[in-house]
């Protein structure tokens, strides 16, 4: 019995009181999946990203292990909800224009103390003033760097579109912006190189373009890492107080720790290992969430039909951005259908072994975006549920 195999034995017993769909997360494979992270940043801590965990258990979970250390949200309604669940040190990773929220951050003092906000335009400055309402609390700031390669004198341009923020003096000249404002602070820079971290570099069947990403990466990491630094001591020329600096992602744990410039690491969907990660050479680690969808149909010889499993990924539209069946092995999508919103086909010889009401189970695409379709997650040790955790989307919040 192969690894996977097992693996569906244990999944189907764990869950054979419960009906699909549903979703489970293993954690034995999630505290691997930590334990790996904190190997490869080398002792510098972990800001968790919330965006691909989205449960407030697995959070406070993964913070109780050795090497974790804070938040990295994704909207400024979540940083408070947060904040006000007992988080103390929230940092909201992209600009907000939520004046309501802006209005609540301003005015406690609890609020103001464990929630940092994302800048990188003056303009985002006033509309927080504006957004005020009477409140006078200091508000923390942190600043980001664009982390993208330009080349040939920016003619060509590699990374996320970003922050306009790229060069050491552009980010130091928003530093003294916010220096000179009252009712704001400098605490931190962050510079997610989305283009190292979140792109595979071993893709199958596609040898040029792996080989074409390795080189990207390689050049980007070395030019990144030299500015990044650069960035740094001039920003710490204004802002001598400079509580952290904040960089990598998953993909490129161990290269951003490396970095002298750097003190903490963000990563998130390495805890669940979502399919995008299959392609990378840099680490491995543990699928740990996955979601089960019944058997409804059997249209005939090699092929079932489940319920659902239209869960598309956000991103650059491909069929990368789909569910992969998973369990059993060997499954694959019908191409003139692909994954359904109500009803998914599915072809292939094992098919021919399930039977109405078993389950066959996909991993999605990307980490916490699975969370935004159930309520709960199952909580599997070995062969057995031990718990059952709400999502955001459990809790009522559907953030994005």
């Amino acid at each position: 019995m192969t690894a996977r195999a097992a693996d569906r034995v244990r999944y189907d017993r764990a869950t054979a009181h419960l009906d699909a769909p549903l979703a489970i997360v293993d954690l034995d494979a999630f505290d691997s999946n930590a334990d790996d992270l904190v190997r490869r940043a080398g002792g510098k801590p972990i800001r968790v990203a919330s965006k691909s965990v989205r449960c407030r258990a697995l959070l406070e979970r993964v913070l109780a292990k050795d090497g974790f250390a804070g938040i990295m949200s994704f909207t400024l309604a979540e940083s408070l909800w947060l904040a006000r669940g007992g988080f103390d040190d929230i940092l909201l990773a992209y600009p907000s224009a939520d004046r309501a929220r802006f209005a609540e951050l301003a005015s406690d003092p609890k609020l103001a103390a464990a929630v940092t906000v994302m800048v990188d335009d003056p303009a985002q400055l006033r509309l927080i003033d504006e957004a005020r309402d009477g409140g006078r609390e200091v508000i923390r700031v942190c600043l980001e760097l664009d982390t993208s390669l330009k080349l040939f004198g920016g003619r060509v341009r590699v990374g996320a579109r970003r922050s306009p923020l790229h060069s050491p003096a552009q980010v130091a000249d928003m530093a003294r912006v916010v220096a000179r404002r009252p009712g704001f602070k400098v605490v931190g820079i962050m510079a997610y190189e989305g283009h190292i971290a979140g792109v595979g570099d071993s893709v199958a069947g596609r040898p040029l373009r792996s080989r074409a990403v390795r080189l990207m990466q390689a050049t980007a990491r070395r030019e990144l890492a030299e500015r990044r630094g650069e960035v740094v001591r001039a920003v710490r020329a204004v802002v001598p107080g400079l509580e952290f600096v904040n960089g990598g992602g998953t993909g490129s744990v161990q290269t951003t720790a490396a970095e002298d410039a750097v003190t903490e690491i963000g990563a998130g969907s390495g805890l669940y290992v979502p399919r995008l990660f299959d392609n990378y050479t840099s680490f491995s680690g543990r699928p740990a969430a996955l979601f089960a969808q019944p058997v409804v149909r059997r249209p005939g010889v090699g092929v079932v039909t489940v319920l659902g499993g239209g869960y598309p990924a956000s991103g650059a539209p491909g069929s990368d951005r789909l569910p992969v069946p998973h369990l059993p092995e060997g499954l694959r999508y019908d191409p003139q259908e692909g994954p359904g919103e109500v009803q998914t086909p599915l072809l292939g010889s094992p098919a021919d072994d399930l039977l109405i009401g078993d389950k066959v189970w996909f991993r999605h695409a990307k980490a916490g975006e699975l969370c935004e379709r159930f309520d709960v997650l199952h909580l599997v040790e070995g062969d057995v549920v031990t718990a059952t955790v709400p999502t955001y989307r459990g809790e009522g919040h559907t953030f994005l």
